[in-house]
């Protein structure tokens, strides 16, 4: 008796690149470079600000007549542009503090996990924001307020 076996033909997947693929020691170096690259550019954009903030505050302090506005209009913009400076650098200090956090992460070896799922962050979101702390879909939980911020 000769039975013929039916083989299951093996079907193979199209090989599909993961983009949850944990971080590779040159991963890191690399995040890591873009992360103290934009620590400095924050860092010079913020002493920047400060030191023209300070500069027109020290010339109203004065009372030097030649940088005084004349008309209660130019002050009213002179104010204004010295507030939004002022958010700015808050602004400014915000990110500074997200960049510092994302070193910390570096160096104790959590940078590239989502802070809310425990899961690899995407090359692609990391290139984009490397001081992100959440992948995309937790992120977007967060903004429709279906999870909450981890604290670290």
């Amino acid at each position: 008796m000769n039975k013929k076996t039916k083989k299951t033909p093996v079907v193979k997947k199209p090989a599909v690149k993961n983009n949850h693929e944990k971080l590779t020691a040159e991963d890191i170096v690399h995040f890591r470079k873009l992360l103290l690259e934009k620590r400095r550019e924050i860092l010079g954009s913020v002493n920047e600000m400060e030191d023209e903030v300070l500069k027109q505050s020290q010339q109203d302090a004065t009372g030097n007549l030649s940088s005084m506005p004349i008309h209660m209009a130019d002050l009213g913009s002179d104010n204004y542009e010295q507030e939004f400076a002022i958010g700015l650098v808050g602004g400014e200090r915000k990110l500074l503090r997200e960049v510092d956090d994302a070193l910390a992460r570096v160096e104790d070896g959590t940078y590239g996990i989502c802070q809310g799922l425990g899961t690899p962050i995407p090359k692609a979101r990391l290139e984009a924001q490397p001081w992100a702390r959440y992948s995309v879909e937790y992120a977007s939980k967060l903004e429709k307020g279906q999870a909450e911020e981890e604290r670290e």
